[in-house]
């Protein structure tokens, strides 16, 4: 396949299992167990939520990567339990258990691995680098790719950034009333969760609000920065050169989710 700006771009939706989604989504005639099987070919990647809750086997993963495309990709939602302790540094046994429960079955398909920190963590600098210098970079031969999303305003601050692009990991950009949304490019892919589908409007966001997330998608994906988000950090700090973006319509009025990943995908064409 040849790499454009377009190609680099992934857009997509939090798992595929959504009651409300049979009503706005899913066709009467697709069964909740071919629902994966039809999501992920009408998006272009999903982020799984399941994974923040428990530990899934080898043969889930293997059942995934086979029901989907063979360019798809999935990012995981790395399990609570490591993400969201009080102590990171303390974490290295429960990542390893994470990294081997099967996670590699999913072959080309594994995308980003999305570490999502608790609302109440603050930005402590030496547990973010111990947390980070515990990363693996590979596992049974898969580059790994690792995101942080923090949701406390101290990680407002350019040391932040600093610490996140020295570990060449990616700052989830969270489009939010609530949490802090960091418009940092750190490494070689952006990732970044719009949250804020209204349910009266038939793609989640508006027209006007989609074009301006596909004209941002599209500059981070050519390696220029867009100019409208706020940066922690003066221009030229960011990682530069073109990258890889994943785009995920995650709550707010989720039922309008799947919409909003469309009509995204179809600005794109």
């Amino acid at each position: 396949m040849t790499t454009t700006p377009a190609t680099r771009i992934r857009v997509g939706i939090g798992g595929w299992s959504y009651e409300p989604w049979r009503e706005t989504f899913y066709p009467a005639s697709v069964s909740k167990k071919d629902e994966l099987q039809y999501a992920s070919r009408q998006v272009t990647a999903i982020e799984i939520n399941s994974t923040f809750y428990r530990l899934q086997k080898p043969s889930v993963y293997a059942k995934w990567r086979d029901e989907t495309p063979a360019d798809f990709i999935f990012s995981l939602k790395t399990p609570r339990f490591i993400a969201q302790r009080k102590s990171l540094a303390d974490a290295r046994p429960f990542i390893e258990r994470f990294i081997a429960s099967g996670i590699t079955e999913l072959g080309a398909k594994l995308g980003p691995l999305l570490w999502q920190l608790a609302p109440t963590q603050v930005f402590d600098p030496d547990d973010l680098r111990d947390f980070f210098g515990m990363l693996p970079r590979d596992a049974a031969g898969h580059p790994l790719r690792h995101a942080i999303e923090v949701r406390h305003e101290s990680f407002r601050h350019p040391d932040f950034a600093d610490i996140v692009q020295a570990h060449d990991v990616a700052v989830v950009l969270e489009d939010d009333e609530e949490y802090p949304a960091i418009a940092e490019r750190t490494t070689d892919f952006v990732y970044a969760r719009l949250r804020r589908c209204a349910s009266e409007e038939k793609t989640g966001y508006t027209q006007a609000a989609l074009a301006s997330w596909i004209e941002r998608a599209q500059a981070w994906a050519t390696g220029e920065p867009p100019h409208d988000l706020p940066s922690l950090r003066p221009r030229g700090a960011a990682k530069t050169g073109p990258c890889d973006v994943f785009v995920f319509f995650i709550n707010g009025a989720k039922e309008r989710a799947p919409a909003a990943a469309m009509a995204f995908l179809a600005g794109l064409e």
